[in-house]
């Protein structure tokens, strides 16, 4: 009776943690290269997906709204 409670800890455990690899890896707000790179949230384009899950928003008909530094 424990084998699915096992499984079920496991499978929420495996996404916690592939969800947060991926907010290390690709999220704007994190930034491992700091000579390189101190401002990575500078180089995204509008076009740039950077949510998990936008069901509204169509990233490929933005328009950029802010400057160019």
């Amino acid at each position: 009776q424990l084998i699915p409670l096992i499984g079920f800890i496991s499978v929420g455990l495996g996404s916690a943690v592939l969800y947060l690899l991926r907010l290390a890896l690709y999220s704007p707000d994190v930034s491992w290269d700091r000579k390189n790179n101190p401002e990575p949230w500078n180089k995204l384009s509008p076009t740039d997906q950077y949510k998990f899950l936008a069901i509204s928003t169509d990233y490929k008909n933005l328009k950029k709204d802010r400057p160019s530094f």
